[in-house]
């Protein structure tokens, strides 16, 4: 489950493991953790790379304070 994967991952959240599970890197997560807890939020586009590449096209308009794209 999501917390036996926090402690594999580190000690990383519920919501950090279930990143970690998609592929996302330990870095980018422990930032993403850190955005949420001012209340922030993040979105997460899984898909194929051409999925996720058009999605980060699209957001790319809404100026998000962050974006990354994670192969």
């Amino acid at each position: 489950g999501a917390l036996e994967g926090a402690v594999v991952v580190g000690g990383l959240s519920a919501i950090g493991a279930g990143l970690y599970s998609l592929g996302i890197p330990k870095d980018s997560i422990l930032q993403y953790e850190t955005a949420l807890k001012p209340g922030k939020f993040a979105l997460i586009a899984h898909g194929s790379v051409d999925d996720t590449t058009h999605a980060k096209e699209i957001l790319t308009h809404t100026k998000p304070e962050t974006l990354e794209h994670h192969q």
